[in-house]
């Protein structure tokens, strides 16, 4: 049995740019942002951004070994507070905790902590899923 403040699943995952093109390839975002240094410079940006979707991905996949089936997720949103820079030769670790925030009549809400360089990038990450 599991209760509020429980971690539940939690991994690290590294970002490369080559998997900045991979998810540019599946995805159809071929925003230069994603993958050019000089066109992020030129815009303002501190260096190439993971894709936002991307990081939203990875963060609720985590929890799905322990859900076990996605169909169990009944609702998803985030808010974007900072982008994730992907370094050209270090790439970027993205770190995700679930932890349960709170149980009521079967669905739990799982409030997911992502961060990147010790920093929060997003905020009000929650996942609901069923229980049953």
């Amino acid at each position: 049995m599991v209760g509020t403040g429980d971690i539940v699943a939690e991994r690290t995952v590294h970002l490369t740019r080559e998997s900045l093109v991979r998810y540019a390839g599946a995805s159809g975002d071929f925003n230069p942002i994603h993958y050019r240094d000089d066109v992020a410079e030129k815009v303002g940006l501190p260096g190439v951004l993971a894709h936002g979707m991307l990081t939203m991905g990875l963060a609720v996949e985590t929890v799905v070994p322990w859900i076990g089936d996605t169909g169990r997720i009944v609702e998803y949103g985030v808010r974007f507070t900072r982008p994730i820079v992907v370094d050209p030769e270090e790439g970027a670790d993205v770190t995700v905790v679930a932890r349960i925030g709170a149980i009521d009549e079967g669905i739990a809400r799982l409030d997911l902590t992502v961060t990147h360089a010790e920093t929060t990038v997003l905020g009000k990450a929650q996942v609901r899923v069923r229980l049953d």
